[in-house]
């Protein structure tokens, strides 16, 4: 498990729990610190003892082996799996370039001592002096707290008033100051991770740049380095996306913090002063408790804790509680108090002072007593829609008649569905298309509505919904395959649960996503991958019923779900609705569900390493340069994460060429090469691009006059499979509808091929 997310509304709570969850968080950056500083340390031995290299390489590795990323949540994404393991890989090309001397280090201080550097210190520095300022608010606010309710009652009313309105000012600041303080700690944990590796990135490409004699480990480096910097895309894309959605819903919690008070429908809880009587002469003292009160037993569980002193949690005690009455400041020269009737203790009273007047009628309320309640308490979770957007057959009209318009006008724009349409044009053509009295829309006319208002009005009418398109309860088992499992363990059991859906719902969602698909399979035009899609379709078809932080670190796994129903639209929508296996053999051939084969790093051979950059700018053909705003919108060919076996080669699109820069080291056979600017900087130095290297004669090519060549061999492990050495060459090489496989001729027998065995001719 690891760290817990910190939730705004505790911030107002301020319990113990929260305190220790704080505590938590502060330690594993204070862990990030030393690491970098640690790891700062070690590069520059690197640099300034040459003579000593083997030893600060080795210890270089260790530290980077030895190095884990915690996470925020109780699952992580494949691509946070591979960011977090990247540390261990890292680890192991160092051991092997020990034995390689000759490596130069000119470029480290660049690529890798001063990010890491300025990271520590502006990002981690920021913390460390946010974090004083918190501890400085707490100290001033729960001081002027005390004073205030040790204030006589018998004061002049200006003066209590007085007192009141500075105390609540201070209360104010400390709780912004809190809400602030937690929104930095969540935001460092989530930034460090690619903010850490990505110069780690940097530096291992120059070194590789300058090795003399490294070029084959580089070799698969270079492999490993592509899939890492999408792994780092995907990631940042989805940070700068549960970022946003963290700050809406902390600006929410700020405009109307009683809304967020009641944490539990069953229970009510904070701080309040509890008297307690000494033998005379010393009369009584108030202990500060944190007190949680479960209303259905009427149990009252108080702990020690103070603030001043460390944070340390004392015992626990739990009364039962039989009555709860207001105790006025003629009886006790103390305002806000309440009178405790013990079932546990006969006869005993326990007398409570509260920490202001609202909170005081909240104990009231939340204990049964007499005092009337003069606000709202909970959370109101129905919001005003301007729009009564129903999945009925108007709604199913307007998403057949949206889909086909995009479709058939623009469905190459740049951008689709990220660009957003003017708002009250939007809402316009929205409430027009679902309301049955208006007349007929026509959406093929250009002049009236342009593409960007109907994809928006679109994903409005999907938001609108009273309940997601996924519905409210099947989120919690959507989510729960994108957190593990093997991808095609994943497939099958998002396709179980998309036919538990309602008949309505899994139609609409179904013409969605095949909607979808054709958008991606444009994605050398639009700029949209399914990544991308899955980026803006996510939150907007599932989403949980309650809002709260934890529930907004779920928003990765959100977009995994919806990448999936992209990509096997055709499986998960047309299969019948039993469990079974979802991945025929073909056409031709039958034969049962296997997993593409795997080459290894270390039984093929290596590569020659060649270090040349791709000139982006001249590539021809479908290839587009990747510039700074596409890469904001993720790269062309971004992959997701669940592509450990891709569905859909290049051969399947016969209008786009093969791609010249495809890498053959067996995992995913992914056709995006990744290159590093010549300065060798991390960061912005990061590009992705795809290239093409077919000419137009080739593109027109049928898809069954392919060839394809054998790089390694193979054995056949099935009789449906072809055993092959390398340079054999097979014809009429078609997409099986296994993932990862081919279907080809060889010696006049025809088998499927593992796709990542062979590159085509």
């Amino acid at each position: 498990m690891g760290l817990t997310p910190l939730e705004f509304s505790e911030c107002y709570l301020d319990s113990p729990s929260f305190r220790e969850k704080i505590k938590a968080q502060e330690a594993e950056l204070d862990k990030t610190n030393r690491f970098i500083k640690e790891l700062y340390k070690d590069g520059k031995n690197l640099i300034n003892a040459t003579k000593q290299l083997g030893m600060a390489q080795r210890k270089f590795a260790q530290c980077l082996g030895e190095f884990q990323f915690e996470y925020i949540g109780d699952a992580k994404t494949d691509d946070e799996k591979c960011i977090d393991e990247s540390l261990q890989e890292f680890s192991m090309f160092l051991k092997n370039l020990e034995e390689q001397r000759e490596l130069m280090m000119r470029n480290i201080t660049e690529t890798l001592m001063k990010p890491l550097e300025k990271f520590r210190k502006e990002q981690l520095g920021n913390v460390r002096a946010e974090r004083k300022r918190y501890e400085k608010e707490t100290e001033k606010y729960y001081s002027s707290l005390e004073k205030l309710l040790n204030l006589s009652a018998k004061k002049k009313e200006p003066q209590l008033q007085e007192a009141d309105c500075q105390v609540e000012l201070m209360r104010q600041h400390f709780q912004e100051e809190s809400l602030e303080y937690v929104c930095k700690l969540q935001e460092i944990q989530e930034r460090k991770k690619f903010e850490c590796v990505e110069p780690m990135l940097a530096f291992f490409q120059a070194v590789f740049t300058f090795y003399h004699q490294g070029y084959e480990l580089a070799k698969d480096f270079d492999h490993y380095k592509t899939e890492l910097q999408i792994n780092i895309q995907n990631t940042r894309s989805r940070f700068e996306g549960t970022r946003s959605e963290v700050h809406e819903l902390m600006k929410r919690i700020r405009d109307t913090p009683q809304e967020y008070r009641q944490t539990s429908p069953i229970s009510f809880e904070g701080y309040l002063y509890m008297q307690e009587k000494r033998p005379p002469p010393f009369g009584s003292s108030w202990v500060k408790r944190y007190c949680t009160f479960v209303k259905e037993q009427k149990i009252l569980h108080m702990v020690t804790f103070d603030h001043r002193s460390g944070g340390k949690i004392g015992e626990t005690e739990s009364v039962t509680l039989k009555s709860c009455v207001r105790k006025t400041t003629d009886m006790l020269d103390r305002r806000f108090c309440l009178e405790l009737d013990i079932t546990d203790r006969p006869g005993t009273v326990l007398t409570v002072q509260a920490l202001s007047e609202d909170d005081h009628k909240l104990w009231m309320h939340a204990m049964g007593g007499k005092e009337p309640i003069g606000c709202c308490l909970g959370r109101t979770l129905s919001k005003e829609r301007g729009i009564d957007a129903q999945l009925d057959d108007m709604g199913l009209s307007f998403v057949k008649k949206s889909i086909t318009a995009i479709e058939t006008r623009s469905i190459n724009d740049q951008g689709l569905y990220r660009v957003g349409g003017v708002s009250s044009k939007v809402q316009k053509l929205l409430s027009l298309m679902i309301d049955e009295k208006s007349n007929e829309v026509d959406l093929s006319a250009s002049e009236d509505w342009d593409v960007k208002t109907i994809t928006s009005a679109l994903k409005l009418y999907l938001r609108s919904l009273p309940e997601p398109l996924m519905t409210y309860g099947l989120y919690k088992e959507f989510i729960n395959p994108a957190k593990g499992g093997s991808p095609e363990s994943r497939i099958q059991a998002i396709h179980h649960l998309v036919h538990k859906l309602p008949e309505r719902n899994r139609l609409v969602l179904g013409l969605l996503m095949k909607h979808l698909a054709n958008v991606a399979a444009h994605s050398k035009q639009n700029l949209m991958t399914v990544a991308n899609l899955g980026v803006v379709f996510g939150p907007t078809l599932m989403r949980p019923q309650e809002e709260t932080v934890a529930a907004i670190m779920d928003l990765k796994f959100q977009n995994i779900v919806v990448e999936i129903l992209i990509e096997h639209h055709k499986k998960i929508f047309t299969d019948s609705p039993e469990l079974r296996p979802l991945s025929p053999a073909g056409p031709v051939l039958s034969a049962p569900t296997r997993q593409s084969k795997k080459v290894s790093r270390q039984n093929r051979p290596l590569a020659v390493y060649n270090p040349q950059v791709l000139d982006i700018q001249n590539a021809t053909g479908d290839g587009s340069a990747l510039t700074a705003d596409e890469t904001s919108m993720g790269s062309n060919e971004s992959v997701s994460s669940q592509s450990s076996s891709a569905s859909t080669s290049e051969l399947e699109k016969a209008d786009h060429p093969p791609l010249t820069a495809s890498l053959s080291s067996g995992c995913n056979s992914r056709s995006l090469q990744a290159s590093f600017s010549a300065s060798g900087a991390s960061g912005d130095s990061l590009t992705a691009a795809t290239t093409a290297g077919a000419d137009k004669e080739k593109q027109e090519q049928s898809v069954t006059n392919r060839k394809a060549k054998a790089v390694y061999p193979c054995e056949a492990e099935h009789e449906t499979e072809l055993s092959f050495q390398v340079g054999a060459i097979f014809s009429r090489v078609t997409p099986s509808r296994e993932p990862g496989w081919l279907e080809g001729e060889l010696e006049g027998k025809r088998g499927l091929i593992p796709e990542n065995y062979v590159e085509m001719l």
